[in-house]
């Protein structure tokens, strides 16, 4: 009897090993999307593509990675009208539908948490006349809010800026200071936004501040 059972745990032993391993290593990992969650992207997809990367030809920023936190009250916003209502946010306007697709604030939930799982992809630097050492200068108005990498805060509820698609930063900026976000009485968040948007007194400082934050590291 002594004779069989000791080979078993012997191949036992390493087995146990293995397990715990793996165990381990989808412990760091983290939980991997849901199916529930895939297949309300799908609607998301075509504009943002399949992997959340953006596209800027139909006006769709990167968005992978986000907090789950963030793309919840966002999609919120647009849903109930803090986002996507105002007469000049044509691109908003396109998005606004999207978040009325999603019946419920569990399925808001679910595909928040799906995006918020996907690979961050830093986009390519599209905007080129920016200077990224006059930006750091202008940046210390933004550092409060969303950190000295600009990795973002929740209690601030800024979300982070350094995977950004610069020409939606650049976009967003020029929305705040026009008036167009951060003035529905719904954006609360937003509006605390706008005065920080005036410390830029152009388009240029706007470019100069996004060229700093493409320095940045995740």
């Amino acid at each position: 009897m002594t004779k069989i059972m000791a080979p078993m745990k012997a191949r036992t032993v390493p087995a146990l090993f293995v397990l715990c391993m793996l165990a381990s290593a989808c412990s760091v990992a983290g939980p991997a999307p849901t199916p529930e969650g895939h297949e309300l992207f799908q609607l998301c997809s075509q504009c943002h593509g399949p992997t959340a990367a953006g596209n800027r030809a139909v006006n769709a920023p990167e968005i992978a990675g986000l907090p789950q936190w963030y793309i919840e009250a966002q999609l919120k916003k647009f849903k109930q009208g803090g986002r996507g209502t105002h007469f000049d946010d044509l691109t908003g306007m396109q998005m606004r539908p999207m978040a009325m697709s999603l019946a419920t604030d569990a399925e808001i939930a679910v595909v928040s948490e799906y995006v918020s799982k996907l690979p961050v992809v830093k986009p390519a630097a599209e905007l080129k006349d920016g200077n990224a050492e006059h930006g750091k200068t202008l940046f210390a108005t933004c550092l409060a809010c969303h950190g000295p990498q600009a990795g973002g805060m929740e209690a601030m509820k800024a979300p982070p800026l350094n995977h950004a698609s610069d020409w939606y930063l650049f976009a967003s900026l020029k929305k705040f200071k026009a008036g167009i976000r951060g003035t529905n009485p719904l954006d609360v968040s937003g509006a605390t936004m706008r005065p920080m948007s005036q410390t830029l007194v152009d388009e240029q400082a706007m470019k100069d501040v996004i060229a700093h934050i493409g320095t940045l590291q995740q």
